[in-house]
């Protein structure tokens, strides 16, 4: 184990984000946007929790976009076919803004326009919450056997420090955890990181069997736990 996955494995443990996220910002009555929504768990949890609130869930993979639709109404969650470098949504609109594990995913030479975008869809004063995995750990280290994502995050942390260095937001506050992350079994673990709707990883039998093997020595009799550690940023609009 290096120092880096040393370091993560002492990261306190949060479960729940968004209980972390209401101890940082107001949430009662907002317009917020998630952009990259994926499944839109988190949205969902608020929605519940939160009165008065509104949201526009941004998505550009239409496999779960279409998944997303097909589920039960959920009011107040509206789900849109959208970039992040191109967001459908009037200027000011949105009180608050998040990203979640989705920030390194925006192609690099979005990356700028994406953020000058989350910053015109804000009203002055407005949050923008920025949560991304860590590049260390347990899970990482399998992870990047097929998806190796160490230039897209440092990317993603470099785009966001030359957004505060163009004056679009404001640093308030940064947190680091660690979340629980579980799988039954190697066959769940290869649908849900290695087959993803949005992404190829351009598997082949000998891929899949590498990290098999890796995957196996983590597995107990309630299937192998893992923890993922998370570095939040919360920047708010000038």
């Amino acid at each position: 184990m290096n120092a880096d996955d040393a370091a993560a494995d002492q990261l306190p443990l949060i479960d729940q984000e968004d209980r972390l996220m209401a101890s940082l910002v107001p949430l009662a009555g907002c317009r917020l946007v998630e952009v990259g929504c994926g499944p839109a768990r988190l949205l969902r949890q608020l929605l519940q929790q939160v009165d008065g609130l509104e949201c526009a869930a941004l998505e550009v993979d239409r496999v779960q976009l279409a998944r997303n639709r097909s589920e039960p109404v959920c009011p107040g969650l509206h789900f849109i076919e959208a970039s992040a470098a191109a967001m459908p949504l009037p200027d000011g609109w949105a009180d608050g803004v998040l990203m979640l594990k989705s920030l390194h995913h925006v192609p690099l030479d979005e990356l700028d326009t994406a953020l000058d975008e989350v910053a015109r869809v804000l009203r002055p004063g407005g949050w923008f919450y920025v949560s991304e995995p860590i590049y260390a750990g347990a899970l990482n280290a399998l992870i990047r056997l097929f998806n190796d994502e160490g230039v897209v995050r440092a990317a993603a942390q470099a785009a966001l420090d030359r957004a505060l260095a163009r004056g679009r937001f404001t640093a308030v506050s940064e947190h680091r955890f660690a979340q629980a992350v579980a799988y039954p079994d190697f066959d769940s673990f290869e649908q849900r990181m290695m087959r993803p709707s949005f992404a190829d990883h351009r598997l082949t039998p000998e891929l899949i069997a590498a990290v098999r093997q890796r995957f196996e020595p983590h597995c107990g009799p309630q299937g192998a736990r893992f923890v993922r550690p998370m570095h939040v940023r919360l920047l708010r609009r000038r």
